[in-house]
């Protein structure tokens, strides 16, 4: 006989998921059997891993799941795990990414049944709705009421996770329902159904294209047009045959090569204050309205799987037109119907090309002037993008949670680059990291982490995951001693204000800081701190040659002022 978790694992492994991220708790047992009895079979199953944080172990397969697109499975401990992973699931839920996160539930039986209550936190950590902490950051929810919808629990929910716009789900798992038996429940062998991305309205697409064409002006504003190499190539593509610039605001992805003459940049504020019609392509917050808008009588175009962001309560940023496709399936209609509009060869695009090229790397040439020497004060988060860049290949992925200064590590190739969700939960980026490596083992993975950022990753743990499964990483720490957003969100706000007179560190003061270089040895990693800016280029050197040679991970703790 299958009991219902080893049903539940089988159907995990036909439907493609490759990892189990796990920090256990008394409602695992029936779990640890499973994967138990089933070891040496011939049946797929996905690979078990211990993380000792749920925060950790969500962003694991958050990252996993950004490199290879497929969804991944985390199992916490009843409704105190959960609860760790709330932070996580609101980022994924945010980035459009396809987590299965579960969670043991207490067992239903006081007595007579196996697996029923045995512990006396089995009372105290029921609730009458366990789902319901969670319920706002997930797509769906469920939980197995009977053994026997084992392997159909798993494919509805993954199957709901994989629609469009994808997302987290949830599911609860009582222990005497895992432990009980299957009955004649058979395995899926195939992946489950997953039902086609939209595809964009032909008449929509006609009245966009007429738009782009009557324009003189346009501007494309995306965050995660790069999400997909579809949607990158797509971007590409367009942006080139057709001479429209393109504004990569607060970029989660490579959405265009940085180097591309149609690149220009990263804040909206001067092109969208002279456009006459913006595209905004996948991206939630094209601008902030409150410090800039598109002028009168400019036309703005919404594409992406969800372009009106339902599920965000306020967002009324103007809209003429609304395209519910992805940015690659819009793209190519787009340009199917705009190239005979707009024929190549045209003078208007070859003058349109020539001014956004020459202002493009003006920019460009700007930006790298800037940190031609290094700063003859403290580090600035400048000069160490800047020596990340030159210290890193073409191929290197980076895990950014805010501090990196994208025009200074200029990324041209997709996936070499993946920043955090629009969420903005704190704690993501090390484990996101984590999660690269396992999908990526032959990259060069690196966290680049504010210090604030680096301390709510859980680093002992993230550190002990990198040790305990062989995922060395190289971790960048930009330590100012501070969380900066607080204090620069009270600058702005009370330029003349009381706060100002003392910088505004008032609460978000983080000294004096930790020797965090050694939280890394304490893992078998190196560390290092370094605050002379001349001193920076060679211990990047350093630390990428113990991770690319030796095989561990290293940390720099770089001291910095911004």
């Amino acid at each position: 006989m299958s009991s219902a978790a080893e049903i539940f694992l089988r159907q995990l492994g036909a439907s493609g998921v490759e990892y189990f991220f796990a920090n256990g708790g008394t409602d695992f047992p029936p779990i640890v059997e499973a994967f138990s009895r089933l070891e040496g079979s011939n049946t797929r199953l996905p690979r078990p891993m211990t993380v000792p944080h749920e925060n950790a172990a969500v962003a694991m397969a958050h990252g996993v799941t950004m490199i290879t697109g497929q969804p991944q499975a985390v199992m916490v401990h009843v409704n105190v795990g959960t609860a760790n992973t709330l932070n996580g699931l609101l980022n994924a839920n945010r980035d459009h990414t396809p987590v299965f996160v579960l969670a043991g539930r207490t067992p239903y039986a006081e007595k007579g049944r196996h697996g029923a209550r045995t512990r006396h936190i089995h009372w105290a950590q029921e609730m009458f709705d366990q789902a319901g902490m969670v319920r706002e950051a997930v797509k769906w929810d469920g939980e197995l009421r009977q053994p026997e919808q084992a392997a159909d629990l798993v494919t509805r929910a993954l199957s709901v996770a994989m629609a469009s716009p994808r997302g987290p789900v949830y599911a609860t798992l009582p222990r005497d329902t895992l432990a009980a038996d299957a009955g004649s429940t058979t395995v899926r062998e195939a992946p489950p159904p997953r039902p086609a991305a939209p595809l964009p309205d032909p008449d929509s697409i006609e009245q966009a294209a007429r738009m782009l064409a009557a324009a003189e002006r346009p501007l494309i504003i995306t965050s995660a047009a790069g999400r997909t190499r579809e949607g990158f190539e797509a971007l590409t593509a367009f942006a080139t045959r057709f001479s429209v610039p393109v504004i990569t605001f607060w970029p989660r992805f490579v959405n265009l090569p940085a180097d591309h003459p149609m690149h220009l940049g990263y804040e909206p504020g001067p092109l969208l204050a002279e456009a006459d019609c913006v595209l905004v392509l996948d991206t939630d917050v094209p601008w902030i309205p409150h410090l800039q808008a598109p002028p009168t009588g400019c036309r703005v175009v919404h594409i992406g799987e969800d372009p009106l962001f339902a599920r965000y309560p306020m967002r009324s940023f103007p809209m003429d037109l609304a395209i519910t496709a992805t940015p690659a399936a819009a793209l190519a209609a787009l340009s199917a119907v705009l190239a005979p509009l707009l024929p190549e060869g045209m003078p208007a695009l070859a003058r349109r090309a020539e001014h956004y090229g020459a202002l493009s790397a003006r920019q460009r040439a700007t930006w790298k002037a800037s940190v031609a020497t290094p700063p003859p004060g403290p580090i600035t988060p400048e000069w160490i993008s800047h020596c990340l860049n030159e210290a890193l290949d073409d191929e290197a992925i980076i895990v950014n949670e805010y501090p990196l200064r994208q025009t200074h590590c200029p990324r041209t190739k997709h996936g070499t680059f993946y920043g955090q969700s629009t969420a903005g939960g704190l704690g993501w980026g090390f484990g996101a990291a984590l999660g690269a490596k396992l999908a990526a083992p032959e990259k060069l993975v690196v966290a680049t982490l504010g210090d604030g950022a680096y301390v709510f990753n859980n680093p002992t743990c993230c550190h002990w995951v990198s040790e305990a499964h062989g995922l060395p990483l190289l971790v960048i720490i930009f330590n100012n001693g501070m969380y900066g957003a607080v204090r620069n969100s009270t600058l702005e706000m009370y330029r003349d204000g009381a706060a100002t007179k003392t910088g505004g560190e008032l609460l978000a003061d983080l000294k004096p800081a930790p020797a965090f270089e050694k939280l890394a040895e304490a893992s078998g990693g190196y560390g290092e701190r370094v605050a002379d800016p001349a001193e920076l280029p060679a211990a990047l050197r350093r630390a990428i040659a113990v991770v690319t040679e030796e095989r561990r991970q290293a940390l720099l703790n770089v001291v910095c002022e911004y």
